[in-house]
């Protein structure tokens, strides 16, 4: 991850995670994963933040396991969540991640990314993903140039051809670009069921 986001994600945790709590619940997001994920399956949230949304994933049956890059994020989603495991792990390539998934959400991180490491990004999550698993990866939409949030985190601007042009057409059942119900910014979501 971009050094002086996943710097301003760890100051900033506590506020961070008080945020997010107090957004309301991200029901578009979660009636997706739960018309396309695979019931009761080994899921992976990665950018999994304070564990809000590990801990909707696991009190719906799913066999959860969080990853974040900042360890700060990642105790407070231990002390509020301890039934569930979280570990830390570095984007793009997530080389700390050495077992597979039949599910795993990826929501609204890769917009943190430079857009040279998409291709990695991408590469790693197919890569700790099981045939035919299914991938649910978001990112907010920046037009125009990258920019820099006044705290230090990174939008990148890049168009949504710049993602799906990695992944086959014909194992994309998902795609939508609109404003989110739940933050009210322009977000892309793609569901794509993985092919080896």
């Amino acid at each position: 991850m971009d050094e002086r986001t996943l710097k301003a994600y760890s100051t900033k945790a506590t506020g961070y995670s008080q945020d997010w709590l107090s957004q309301p619940e991200p029901s578009d997001m979660y009636d997706l994963i739960k018309k396309y994920f695979i019931a009761n399956q080994k899921t992976a949230d990665i950018g999994c933040g304070n564990g809000r949304d590990t801990y909707w994933m696991h009190k719906n049956g799913f066999k959860t396991q969080g990853f974040d890059a900042s360890s700060d994020l990642l105790k407070i989603a231990s002390a509020d969540y301890p039934e569930i495991n979280f570990s830390q792990a570095f984007f793009p390539e997530s080389k700390e991640i050495d077992e597979k998934f039949d599910n795993i959400l990826c929501e609204t991180v890769i917009m943190h990314l430079p857009s040279s490491k998409i291709p990695a990004c991408i590469a790693s999550l197919k890569r700790i993903l099981n045939n035919d698993g299914i991938l649910y990866l978001s990112w907010r939409v920046t037009e125009g140039s990258d920019m820099r949030h006044n705290d230090g985190r990174l939008y990148s601007a890049f168009e949504p051809d710049e993602v799906l042009k990695h992944f086959a057409k014909e194992n994309i059942i998902h795609f939508e670009d609109k404003i989110s119900a739940s933050s009210g910014k322009r977000v892309c979501r793609l569901i794509y069921r993985h092919k080896n």
